[in-house]
Parts: C-alpha cells; sequence; structure tokens
C-alpha cells in the first residue's frame, strides 16, 4: 500500500462510528482523527487535507524519534550498566541543534504496516490475544527497522506501534458527560545489534496538535485553543538555554503562574511567544509503569496491555495512573484526558505557524490548498507530547537511571492513552 493511503481505525457506534483515526504509514501520521458526538463530527487534530502535505508540514501528528525534542550537535559518548557507544547528532534546525532524531527522523520514513503473515514480534502471545479481542478494524501494528547509523544513532532499532481504539462501558450519559472511547498508542523497542552489546537513546512521542473547536467553523475566533482549559500535573518547567536547548535543571511552576496549568483557561497569562515548554509531572501523578524491561521478563505470558484495554468509565484501573493532562474546549463540549507513563510531556501552542504556508483543513473552515493564504495562524492547535526528560543521557545525576538510554538487554515500552468525553446539557 502506499506510505500516503491512510489505515483507517474505528469504533463502531450505535449509529455512527464514534472515533475514527485515519493514520499513515508516512511517518506513522494521524491524519484525521474524528469524533462523532452529538450529530456532529469534529476532527480534533489540525493538519493538511492532502496526505502528502505532511511532506512540507512537518511534525503535524507524526511519531517524533529516534529521539524526541532537542540534543546539542556533536559527538556524545554514552553508557548505561557498562555497555557503551557512541553518538553523533546530526544538524537539521540550526547547525548547533538536532531535533528529533536529525534530519530524516522517523515523521519522514514509511512505516510497514503489520498483518497475520507478519506479525509483531515486541508484543507477547497474551498481550496479542487482548488485542485480538478487540473490534475487528479498530487496531493495527506498525513496525520500522532504524538501521545502525541512521542519523548518528548506533545500533540497529526495531520499533513496532499498536495505535488502538476502545470503546467505554456504558453507552449513556452519567452526571451530564458521556465517554465516547479512548485511543491507546504503544511504542515498542528493541535492539537488535547481533550478540553484539550496545546502547543507544530513544525517546519517543506523538507529536499531535489538538482543537476541540476548529471543526465548529465559528470564524478565526474558533481556531485560537486560547479559550480551551488545560490541567497539567505538573510541578516544574525544563529550564531553556541557547537555541532551546534543555539545561537539565527544572524550575519551580510556583514561580511561574503562567505555566501553573491548573485547570486555567489557556488564554490566561497567556506568554507573549506562546507556549513551547517540557513539564515534569509531579511525582504522586506518576504511573508506576516503567518505560523500559529486562528482555529476560519479555516471555508468552508477559503483559504490559490489559490495563490499557480497560474501557475508561471502567472504575478498575489496574496499573493506569490517574489522567496527567486534560484539555476541554466551551464549544464542542469535548474534554480529552491522557494518561501516560511517561515522566513529562511537551505543550506547544503552535506558536510559530503562518497562515500563509501550508494548508487547512476543510472541516476547519480552510480551502485545503497549500499556500492558499488560509492554513492555521499560531496558537491553534495544543501539541501534547509525552516524553521521558530531555536529552537526560548528557547529565551524570541521571546515570543508569532515567537516562532515556537503551541497552541490548532492554525492552521499550512507551504509552500513552487519551479518553474522549463530551459534555451534554
Amino acid at each position: 500500500m502506499s506510505e500516503f493511503s491512510p489505515v483507517r481505525l474505528t469504533l463502531p457506534g450505535p449509529l455512527t462510528p464514534s472515533l475514527v483515526l485515519e493514520v499513515l504509514p508516512y511517518g506513522l501520521t494521524i491524519h484525521k482523527f474524528l469524533v462523532q458526538a452529538d450529530g456532529r463530527t469534529n476532527d480534533i487534530v489540525i493538519g493538511p487535507e492532502d496526505p502528502e502535505g505532511h511532506k512540507t508540514q512537518k511534525y503535524t501528528n507524526t511519531i517524533v524519534g529516534r529521539y524526541a525534542n532537542r540534543i546539542p550537535v556533536g559527538i556524545h559518548q554514552l553508557e548505561r550498566h557498562g555497555i557503551k557507544a557512541e553518538l553523533d547528532t546530526q544538524p537539521n534546525e540550526t547547525p548547533e541543534v538536532s531535533l528529533h532524531g536529525g534530519p530524516v527522523g522517523y515523521d519522514a520514513k514509511a512505516w510497514d504496516v503489520l498483518s497475520l503473515e507478519d506479525p509483531p514480534t515486541l508484543f507477547s502471545a497474551v498481550e496479542l490475544s487482548q488485542i485480538g479481542s478487540l473490534a475487528d478494524g479498530s487496531y493495527a501494528f506498525f513496525r520500522l527497522v532504524s538501521p545502525s547509523g541512521d542519523q548518528g544513532y548506533p545500533g540497529k532499532l526495531v520499533v513496532e506501534t499498536l495505535i488502538a481504539l476502545v470503546p467505554p462501558e456504558k453507552a449513556q450519559s452519567v452526571q451530564g458527560v458521556a465517554a465516547l472511547g479512548s485511543a491507546i498508542l504503544i511504542y515498542r523497542a528493541k535492539l537488535d545489534s547481533e550478540g553484539i552489546k550496545t546502547v543507544t537513546p530513544v525517546n519517543l512521542t506523538q507529536h499531535w496538535g489538538f482543537n476541540l473547536d476548529a471543526s465548529l467553523r465559528e470564524g478565526e475566533d474558533s481556531l485560537s485553543v486560547k479559550k480551551h482549559t488545560l490541567n497539567i500535573k505538573a510541578d516544574h518547567i525544563a529550564e531553556l538555554g541557547p537555541s532551546a536547548l534543555g539545561t537539565g535543571n527544572y524550575i519551580p511552576t510556583s514561580s511561574r503562574p503562567e505555566h501553573a496549568h491548573k485547570a486555567k483557561v489557556i488564554g490566561d497569562l497567556f506568554p507573549p511567544s506562546g507556549y513551547d515548554d517540557y513539564y515534569l509531572f509531579e511525582k504522586e501523578a506518576r504511573a508506576t509503569v516503567p518505560s523500559r524491561l529486562p528482555l529476560t521478563s519479555f516471555n508468552d505470558n508477559f503483559d504490559y496491555v490489559k490495563d490499557l484495554l480497560r474501557p475508561a468509565d471502567d472504575p478498575e484501573r489496574g496499573s493506569r495512573a490517574l489522567p496527567v493532562v486534560e484539555l476541554s474546549a466551551p464549544g464542542s463540549g469535548l474534554s480529552l484526558a491522557f494518561d501516560s507513563n511517561q515522566l513529562g510531556a511537551m505543550f506547544y501552542s503552535n506558536a510559530l505557524s503562518v497562515a500563509s504556508k501550508g494548508a487547512r483543513k476543510k472541516i476547519h473552515g480552510g480551502s485545503g490548498i497549500s499556500g492558499h493564504g488560509d492554513a492555521y495562524p499560531p496558537h491553534t492547535a495544543a501539541f501534547l507530547e509525552f516524553h521521558n526528560p530531555l536529552a537526560a543521557f548528557l547529565y551524570e545525576e541521571n546515570k543508569d537511571d532515567e537516562d532515556t538510554l537503551l541497552t541490548s538487554d532492554e525492552l521499550y515500552h512507551n504509552y500513552v492513552r487519551v479518553d474522549v468525553q463530551v459534555k451534554r446539557s
């Protein structure tokens, strides 16, 4: 199939699918995230109308990797549990900065869509059995093999991703709020170094941008996310140095009230340049599920999927943490609740978007034509990217702990889940 032909995942509803994802193999891109609520179809992610528009409207709902965010360009010595390698980061944002994995990151590569003839290898038999019990057409697996030396990263890395839709337990509203279903992304990865031990940085995320009111098409004002309400259970933000590179230090949000997103309307205390910040979750809010597991524990009974497949309104959460990020909008009444086993999340308000470049979806009031002058202006999306701390392997205090390194002896396990709800009057 073409890398720009969407894989369409649907969650059946009483009359029409309540949730639909259109996933492009190119960049593992969430091209559309359709929510059917109260007779209206809402596409809750921004982006181009034409799937091939993602080649130029980069990082719009794609995966990014092998490493999210920014790393200084240069040669870096790596070591985890005594296993050593060398990383040679390649410039792409500026001569000093390697962004989102380098010049040709995972966002710009064609992922393989897996089938029964070519099943995933990084999910156990028990997990595959449970996933297989979901409704037909509501899930898909994807694979990317990244060779050693890809963008300067050591070690051949095999990455597999599950994208799935999970129905709610109850169809009716509870206290005026109806659960519509959940979308789950699970990233798994391991090094395939033919018996030679090595180590590589891995820090994957979905670079997706949400606007819950854009489909209302009520003029330019409905495109802004400044009226959305955002709750992030974070008590620190990353300190940034020159070229927006992390310093390894963190600033309490108590000293920066514009970053204390405690059910705060995004437009309140809005910074002049908008938001592009990494938020470190409060310790008590973090999930207990690790993002690296010993490969020796991976067998037929290995199971880190069961709790993720529970309906959003199931009172038994199992190992799932409570939501760490929540986003809601007044116009559509839609709200999203995210949980993840990552330690933090980026929040970017699409500050660098220019209406004269790229295209805006027709469902969001655009022409869908690239360069037509009616693309997305600044602050028209809440990009919420769940990943572990910025360039953590550069700082000695993280050694052999949450250093965002993966060895040949480990399995990478990263998940984000979003529960979709609608408020009804």
